[in-house]
């Protein structure tokens, strides 16, 4: 950016002979202009032979997932003043987790999943009894929008042994949808972390020093959300949650500045 406001804000000489020494000027910033561009690595140029990955027009689907993502917010405080609390949430999220695990649905949907229960739990409270029923009702929607052939009310009903009818999942459906105007496609971090993996030049580490903290915490069980260290631990998933470069010196030193705090 600094080379191309450079070549932008050069001065060019005063012209000579008129209008052919200004042509001659404008070729060669034009010519400086392209040379910058070509300079940026443009990482879908070799997509094109791949229609799933839409390289023509990636960018525009990105930028509007950023201005969706600007929409449809989650308040990182909108617990406040609830019944329910973090800890309450992070126990329903482990355990729709094992759900997730149980009906082998895709990794979108629980993405969706949890998404859809942060933004309808932010704009209508419910009371702890009720948690469970939303968290199931979330993961029913989700399931709608993503899967192809999606499990039943009847099925999360029974997941929650006997908790709630098919009925009640399906009246906190009508709800969710309701509360959410039917405004489901939200950008998700699955999008992003693909995105941001294939460029592969961000600034990451903020980020990669909380997973590397939660690494240590479920690998010295310091931690009970087990249920995502289970579910990768599978051999239908290589079993990349047992590694031995998850408890390497490296992670722990990424972890160490938010450990020790």
């Amino acid at each position: 950016m600094l080379a191309l406001l450079g070549v932008l804000f050069t001065p060019v000489p005063d012209p000579v002979d008129g209008s052919m020494e200004e042509d001659q000027g404008d070729e060669r910033l034009c010519q400086a202009f392209s040379e910058v561009l070509l300079s940026v690595q443009d990482v879908d140029e070799q997509d094109g032979d791949q229609p799933q990955l839409c390289s023509q027009y990636v960018k525009d689907i990105y930028k509007y997932l950023h201005e969706l993502e600007v929409q449809q917010a989650v308040r990182p405080d909108y617990m406040r003043g609830y019944e329910i609390t973090g800890a309450m949430r992070a126990l329903l999220v482990d355990w729709l987790v094992q759900v997730h695990s149980r009906f082998q649905l895709l990794q979108e949907t629980l993405f969706l999943t949890v998404a859809v229960l942060d933004r309808f739990l932010q704009v209508q409270p419910v009371s702890r009894r009720k948690l469970q029923l939303v968290g199931v009702a979330s993961m029913l929607v989700a399931c709608k929008y993503e899967e192809t052939f999606s499990p039943t009310a009847g099925d999360f009903a029974y997941i929650t042994d006997g908790a709630f009818t098919a009925a009640q999942v399906l009246t906190m459906e009508q709800l969710i949808l309701t509360a959410l105007r039917f405004r489901l496609g939200r950008p998700l971090p699955l999008h992003f972390l693909r995105r941001n993996s294939k460029v592969a030049n961000e600034q990451l580490q903020p980020l990669v020093r909380h997973i590397a903290k939660n690494l240590v915490l479920v690998n010295e069980g310091r931690s009970k959300f087990l249920a995502v260290k289970r579910k990768y631990s599978s051999s239908r998933l290589l079993q990349v949650s047992l590694a031995p470069q998850l408890r390497s010196a490296a992670v722990r030193q990424l972890a160490a500045p938010l450990l020790a705090s």
